[in-house]
């Protein structure tokens, strides 16, 4: 981390440069490994469609726990070009899932693996320039991507969550349902009603209930319980299934699930710098380099060793503000239990025979918080017109792939895999778009007012137009427009200029400037608030009072006089 020193926040315990105490840092590791052990469903969900041997599961379930372990430890490094130094867990695959989807129905665990690979790559590559392509990311981007994230995996959720027998003519079945409402209602309820940590494994006890009904429903065949007997306490991972091939047909989801995976670390990692710093105030973009760095490692990592490519677990990171403890020590131990875990086969085994309803219950569960976070990051910002364009073509055109299934099969071979997913779709449609309607949007924008006319609706209206134009932060428009307002009623009150006061306002994703000139008396902007004597004997005390009030609306603010004209910045952090 660079910067400042961070202040740590009243409200975290053991912060991130901390040593909590020896059995205090176990427990609190075993609690993120308990959380992230409801991850494990994503390996078992790639094999099963493609009916894969039980064997294949636990395998690639102990790898993946390896590849997490790794991750959590490189990620919490904060020396060197790799790691953003905080806890950050690597959690779920939702990015990655339609990709890997196609990737193993196409050509088998080695596609996968190789294409992972290839993402992997590609995110490093990201890493390295994400400060340069930020523009290309704005909040209705990144909202966007992460809500249709979540929406990509509704229809593979809910199926299983209904227990649907059959893809050409589904039939609901009755017992699937039953387990799936109760599976995600016990869920549902320990995070809302639990005390204590019971909220944080709401997951992991709705898993367990969910085990318990299937077994009297009668979802446990002989062979699941063989396989359960059959797997051995200790022992090497099984990697029988490892290999590496490449296909250039499905390219383009996996470099664009790199893109989703990388816009949701920039969410979480920024999530982190915040809890972690009572100042701060923006993203620290060097920091997030190094941690998108830091997950394409573990994603090579991963695709080489036979373990899923994974993201940050953004509910780990939710753990960590609710027990007040941010160490970067839980994580490297939280990584070591990780890797521990994966030389136990009868526990990779247990998730290996997962029970669809019980799947779909916990995917549920966890998209229903990717499309509320995707919805709160693009309202985040003022929208405009073009802005709403944007979004809800994205959208439209994304959810129409699940909507509407082969409805893009008539095109030709090449494009077939720009449209082989909603997330594809969707993520491919708001870039282009964006940079489309960013056309004729001029970062700074000037606005002539006189002195003593009615200039509150002019100044409001201008910065509201101009904020959804440029997707500001809503907070900081209106402080501009306060700041524009007091000055201009400030002038014609104290008489500063007789003549029209020009008012430039630049913006970019950094910071919103308001430069005013004009000819006429400077406005004085004072540290120190002018006390009653000085108002009595000062004829400029009264300038300098409302220059002092202004100073809170801005964070910075620049005066001087020059070739007989007044220049004065209203400087705002974005």
């Amino acid at each position: 981390m660079s910067g400042k020193a961070p202040v740590k926040p009243l409200n975290i315990l053991y912060g991130v440069d901390d040593k909590p105490p020896p059995v205090m840092t176990l427990v609190l590791a075993i609690q993120h490994v308990l959380l992230l052990t409801g991850n494990f469903i994503f390996p078992v969900l790639i094999v099963q469609s493609v009916q894969g041997p039980g064997e294949v599961t636990q395998g690639m379930i102990s790898m993946s726990m390896i590849a997490g372990g790794v991750a959590a430890i490189i990620q919490a490094l904060n020396k060197g070009p790799v790691g953003s130094g905080y806890l950050v867990t690597e959690g779920g695959s939702e990015p990655y899932l339609p990709a890997a989807f196609l990737a193993v129905q196409t050509g088998g665990y080695p596609l996968l693996f190789g294409m992972t690979m290839v993402a992997g790559v590609f995110q490093a590559f990201i890493s390295r320039i994400i400060k340069r392509i930020r523009f290309l990311f704005p909040p209705e981007v990144t909202g966007v991507v992460v809500f249709m994230v979540g929406a990509s995996i509704v229809p593979v959720a809910v199926r299983l969550f209904l227990g649907v027998d059959g893809m050409a003519a589904p039939v609901i079945t009755p017992p699937g349902l039953i387990v799936g409402i109760i599976t995600f209602a016990v869920i549902v309820g320990t995070n809302i009603w639990g005390r204590g940590n019971l909220q944080q494994y709401c997951m992991i006890i709705g898993i367990i209930a969910g085990y318990i009904l299937s077994y009297f429903f009668g979802f446990f065949t002989p062979d699941n319980f063989a396989q359960l007997r059959q797997s051995p306490w200790l022992d090497l991972p099984n990697v029988g299934y490892l290999g590496w091939s490449f296909d250039i047909r499905i390219l383009v989801p996996f470099l664009i699930a790199a893109v989703c995976a990388s816009l949701k670390c920039v969410g979480d990692l920024t999530t982190c710098q915040k809890i972690n710093d009572a100042n701060w105030k923006r993203p620290e973009m060097n920091n997030i380099s190094k941690g998108i760095l830091a997950e394409a490692v573990k994603t090579v990592f991963g695709a080489l060793t036979g373990g899923l490519a994974h993201t940050t677990s953004s509910s780990n990171i939710g753990l960590s503000l609710a027990t007040g403890a941010t160490s970067r020590v839980i994580a490297y131990v939280t990584g070591g239990l990780m890797i521990l875990m994966a030389f136990f086969p009868k526990m990779a085994a247990f998730f290996a025979v997962m029970p669809q309803p019980v799947m779909g219950a916990s995917l549920i569960f966890c998209i229903t918080f990717m499309l509320l976070s995707g919805i709160q990051i693009i309202l985040s910002r003022m929208i405009d017109t073009r802005k709403t364009i944007v979004i809800g073509t994205a959208i439209a055109f994304g959810i129409s792939v699940d909507m509407m299934p082969g409805l893009y099969s008539n095109l030709p071979a090449a494009l077939q895999p720009l449209f082989s997913s909603s997330l594809t779709v969707a993520t491919l449609t708001v870039l282009i778009l964006n940079l489309i309607f960013r056309i004729g949007i001029a970062q700074k924008k000037t606005i002539q007012l006189f002195p003593g006319e009615e200039n509150n609706k002019k100044i409001f209206d201008f910065m509201e137009t101009q904020g959804g134009a440029w997707a500001a932060r809503r907070e900081v428009v209106l402080r501009a427009a306060a700041a524009m307002n007091e000055f201009i009623e400030s002038a014609a009150s104290l008489e500063l200029s007789a003549e029209p006061i020009a008012m430039e306002v630049v913006f970019d994703e950094f910071n919103l400037d308001i430069n005013i000139s004009y000819c006429g008396i400077l406005m004085e902007f004072p540290q120190i608030r002018p006390g009653e004597q000085d108002l009595l004997a000062d004829e400029n005390a009264f300038i300098k009072l409302s220059g002092y009030l202004m100073r809170h609306y801005a964070d910075r603010i620049k005066s001087e006089y020059k070739d007989g004209r007044c220049f004065i910045q209203f400087h705002f952090d974005h």
